[in-house]
């Protein structure tokens, strides 16, 4: 399949042949969805935690005598049924990690890029750089690509810092190296702007 290429100008330069087998597949949504949950799930630190009764500072005396008083028996100024007592069943530390085969996360992926090449949300933009980071010029280049104000996944090739500085504030862009792009980031995004040599990256990414 051949994918327009354009220049940071905005316009049309040339065609790059793309891989039918990683973005003209018949995109699976299961395999999207198992893999958006799992990376999902290993953002997630679980490092949650609340003291039950034996943890909470203090309570080692007996509030009141046993019996007497007229009111309810208690032990404890810790008891959970106080104020500043312990939680009952409260959340404890626990791994959240989720994995998924190689091939399912694979599968994936292509999916994804299916289906934003299929909605023609996918851009090739010919390699340029930037002599230091300068915010505005980037954002030029989104404007001659009739893509500013959209949701953006910039997928950069690799050590291109000076691009990354650039990009990064804009609001609604995200930049990450071609090489680290997940399902999540795929789909999290409505535009996907990609340098000619990191869409290279990419399919080098996927055995033949």
């Amino acid at each position: 399949m051949l994918v327009d290429v354009y220049s940071k100008e905005g316009q049309v330069i040339g065609q790059i042949e793309v891989r039918d087998d990683i973005f003209a597949i018949e995109p699976h949504e299961h395999a999207m969805h198992m893999a958006v949950v799992a990376y999902l799930a290993n953002q997630r630190q679980g490092t949650h935690k609340t003291k039950v009764r034996s943890e909470v500072r203090g309570g080692g005396k007996k509030p009141w005598r046993q019996k007497g008083r007229g009111t309810a028996r208690a032990g404890s100024i810790r008891s959970p049924l106080w104020v500043h007592g312990g939680t009952i069943h409260g959340p404890k530390p626990r791994d959240y990690f989720m994995k998924i085969n190689k091939k399912l996360k694979a599968l994936a992926r292509k999916s994804a890029l299916s289906l934003r090449l299929h909605e023609g949300n996918i851009l090739v933009v010919e390699d340029f750089q930037i002599e230091k980071p300068k915010t505005k010029e980037f954002y030029q280049v989104l404007k001659n690509l009739k893509i500013e104000g959209e949701k953006t996944l910039v997928l950069l090739p690799n050590n291109t810092n000076t691009l990354y500085l650039s990009a990064r504030n804009i609001d609604g862009v995200s930049v990450l190296e071609a090489t680290k792009v997940s399902t999540y980031h795929i789909l999290a995004n409505k535009k996907l702007l990609i340098f000619k040599s990191a869409l290279e990256q990419i399919q080098s990414t996927f055995s033949n």
